[in-house]
């Protein structure tokens, strides 16, 4: 199938000939992003602006085109795959850094600017853009609008939507409008909050008003070394339970900390069964207290060394580790299937038990790192596509694997969105007056179905499967929608 001529005529005079892909091999690069399913589109479409935006929402609508927005393709749900085909909306050309006020402690960006171009421009003026995706070298602005995307130095500060302030969207029906502000909150519905992690079903932000944090006076950062991940695991409440909330608490497993220092040569112990990365910032001296109170904290739990960073170099190298642990795991199996959930710190035992006896059952490797301060796991099971049945067989495990965080009181997501990997999930937690009401939302954006479909929602059988979808849908259990 491709898209019809009429309609490829309307893109081109709307975004001009060279913004727009429909050669078979120009589309392969944008038939899936950071995660298992994949769909090839019909076009690729690049504008430069919300009148490009609109002209192009326009035009699919009034063609009955299915439309997908797509920041980087860093996603890892599956959010930015053009589920029906249909027409992939790139945000790459909208770039542009347009100002940054350090008196307000505001940054006005498009949605194309990668995240750590944003705190680099803004460390001149002694701020920095909280929200630090690991893929934050790579991924965008407005893909983290879309997804509320966290990272690592989220655990005391928020996600994406604590720190932004406003937008101007173009919505699934052509319409370009501001959400928020540039100021303090504004009265009134929060569309802004709603329309952060509404994952490209409502529009496409075109500008994205985002909040600024002084650097911090001191930070400190911690390496505890473990026996297993159990005893980390039982640290990390013990931890919170002391009365701090770190910048940021990360678990990292033996089977990662030997890939990232095979790989990445961060300093990491590879003998050891888990090792947390803890860090605090703020004033010097109530890091400096705060630090050793986190370290009584691991020792008391069993940790058998305690390293303190020495230097900005020496930290910069154990978050390399953190950061490019993913990558990393390629020196074990060429394909992974990085899971989303979120439990209760409480449950962190007892669920990463059941993730091993899951994997183990699957006959799968699985690595572990995650945000283990707010509950955030992330199991990557380790497989390789070209054996025939892997990937339907790694989808079942995950789905067992999400089955287990929700029945610990957890959710789908803490950060990577539920896209089109876990919408038939969504009935587990929801129930159908909750998800028509949330299908109502839609339609007040104009969303009537083709702005990137099959996505947050389930939606019968409609969106058909996917490679890689179909392998896991008997493994979504009783009563949910496929």
């Amino acid at each position: 199938m491709s898209a019809p001529d009429a309609l490829l005529r309307e893109l081109r005079r709307a975004v001009g000939d060279a913004h727009v892909l429909d050669r078979p091999e120009d589309l392969l690069v944008y038939e899936l992003d950071g995660t298992i399913d994949r769909s090839l589109p019909d076009a690729v479409v690049f504008p430069d602006g919300a009148e490009q935006t609109r002209a192009v929402a326009r035009a699919c609508r009034a063609h009955g085109v299915p439309l997908t927005p797509r920041g980087a393709g860093t996603g890892l749900s599956g959010g930015a795959v053009a589920a029906r085909g249909g027409v992939v909306l790139a945000t790459a050309r909208m770039r542009r850094i347009l100002s940054i006020d350090p008196v307000e402690r505001v940054a006005v960006v498009e949605p194309g600017v990668a995240n750590i171009e944003l705190s680099e421009a803004a460390a001149a003026h002694g701020l920095f853009y909280a929200p630090d995706p690991s893929s934050q070298k790579a991924c965008t602005i407005g893909g983290n609008v879309a997804e509320n995307a966290g990272g690592p130095h989220c655990l005391a500060l928020g996600v994406t939507t604590n720190h932004v302030l406003g937008m101007e969207v173009v919505t699934a029906d052509g319409e370009i409008e501001w959400l928020g502000s540039l100021g303090p909150e504004a009265s009134g519905y929060d569309l802004r909050g709603l329309f952060t992690g509404s994952e490209g079903t409502l529009g496409v932000a075109t500008k994205i008003a985002a909040r600024l944090l002084p650097a911090p006076d001191a930070v400190v950062t911690l390496l505890a070394i473990f026996a297993d991940v159990e005893a980390a695991s039982e640290t990390v409440s013990a931890v919170i339970g002391a009365g701090l909330v770190p910048a940021a608490l990360e678990m990292i497993d033996r089977v990662t900390l030997q890939a990232a220092e095979a790989g990445l040569r961060c300093g990491y112990p590879p003998e050891a069964g888990a090792v947390l990365l803890i860090e605090l910032d703020g004033i010097a001296a109530v890091v400096d207290e705060q630090a050793r109170r986190a370290e009584d904290a691991c020792r008391a739990h069993g940790a058998s060394e305690i390293r303190r960073a020495s230097d900005p170099v020496e930290r910069e190298r154990l978050w390399k580790g953190r950061k490019g642990a993913i990558g990393a795991l390629g020196r074990i199996a060429p394909n992974y299937y990085l899971l989303d959930g979120v439990v209760p710190r409480s449950r962190l035992v007892e669920t990463m038990r059941a993730v091993g006896d899951i994997a183990a059952r699957h006959e799968f490797p699985v690595a572990n790192v995650f945000h283990a301060g707010d509950g955030n796991l992330h199991p990557c099971l380790l497989f390789d596509e070209r054996e025939a049945g892997a990937t339907a067989r790694v989808l079942e495990a995950g789905a067992e694997i999400m089955r287990v965080c929700v029945d610990a009181g957890g959710a789908l997501t803490g950060e990577h969105g539920v896209g089109f990997e876990k919408q038939r999930f969504m009935p587990w937690l929801y129930g159908e007056a909750d998800l028509e009401n949330m299908g109502r939302v839609r339609g007040v954006f104009g969303n009537e179905g083709g702005f990137n479909p099959c996505k947050v929602l389930p939606e019968g059988t409609g969106c058909g499967e996917t490679a890689g979808h179909a392998g896991a849908v008997a493994a979504a259990g009783p009563g949910a929608w496929v």
